[in-house]
């Protein structure tokens, strides 16, 4: 009898619990959930990766929702203030345009309206060696070391650092022409940033001789100067300069032998009296 009202007892109140945690549910599913708007700001950002000169085009730009405590101060919101224009600065997918990264409406697109005021882009050919093994992208920073032969010997080639902390406007590849052949071939160019007087040298620099670019913390600053450095210096070697001729020296006159003397002593006088040896 005492199993019986133990049973009846535990079905009562699993079902108690049970109708109680049902009711429960209800209660909290009929509660209206509570929403937290955020005010937002439409932004034009970049639809994908844009090079240096690309001309905005309605395909590269799409609008999102920013949020308005969170989105930049001059960010554009209307597609068209950014069709049509060029950049004068690399962006990269859902990047936000502003006015800085854009050239003007009447500068066009392309490379010359990213060249500041004052200052000159000058491109030249490299490698996977002189281009750093592609490191070198836009928007780095790099010091050109030229390796230049003044002379007519071999030892008078120097290589010397010639500008130093030079921005990378671009990186790309072009098509060049073989020599003998007609056929269009693949050639890495890379423009630099300089002024007139920098490109001077650079041209020079890569038309006498060899130049190799090295790529740079932006961080750096320092601008160390160097005296360059010949193949003698490089081995550890000072620089020789030509030995005079030795000059053929007289013959020393030839010195008689000392004879022996005797030292002869008279009262307060000394006198020095040379031993002739009889014969």
């Amino acid at each position: 009898m005492t199993r019986i009202r133990l049973f009846i007892v535990l079905v009562l109140a699993i079902g108690a619990g049970g109708v109680f945690a049902f009711a429960t549910y209800n209660y909290v599913q009929k509660i209206p959930a509570k929403t937290v708007t955020i005010p937002t700001k439409a932004v034009v950002v970049a639809a994908e990766d844009l090079e240096v000169g690309a001309e905005i085009t309605q395909g590269d730009v799409r609008v999102i929702e920013w949020p308005a405590s969170a989105a930049p101060s001059t960010a554009i919101s209307d597609p068209k203030e950014v069709v049509g224009r060029g950049l004068v600065m690399p962006m990269i997918q859902n990047e936000p345009f502003l006015e800085m990264k854009l050239a003007s409406k009447e500068a066009g697109a392309g490379l010359p309206p990213a060249i500041p005021p004052g200052l000159r882009a000058v491109s030249v050919k490299v490698n996977e060696v002189i281009g750093v093994a592609g490191y070198v992208l836009p928007g780095t920073r790099v010091d050109v070391v030229a390796t230049v032969n003044p002379g007519q010997s071999q030892g008078d080639m120097t290589s010397k650092v010639i500008l130093t902390n030079v921005q990378v406007l671009a990186a790309g590849t072009k098509l060049d022409r073989n020599g003998g052949e007609d056929k269009p071939m693949p050639v890495n160019v890379v423009t630099l940033l300089v002024d007139p007087e920098q490109s001077e040298r650079l041209t020079l620099a890569s038309t006498e001789g060899k130049i190799q670019l090295a790529l740079r913390n932006p961080l750096d600053q320092e601008a160390p100067a160097t005296r360059g450095v010949k193949p003698a210096m490089l081995m550890g070697l000072a620089a020789t300069t030509p030995r005079a001729a030795a000059r053929p020296r007289k013959p020393a006159a030839a010195v008689a032998p000392a004879l022996p003397t005797v030292e002869i002593i008279r009262g307060d006088q000394r006198a020095q009296v040379v031993v002739q040896e009889l014969k």
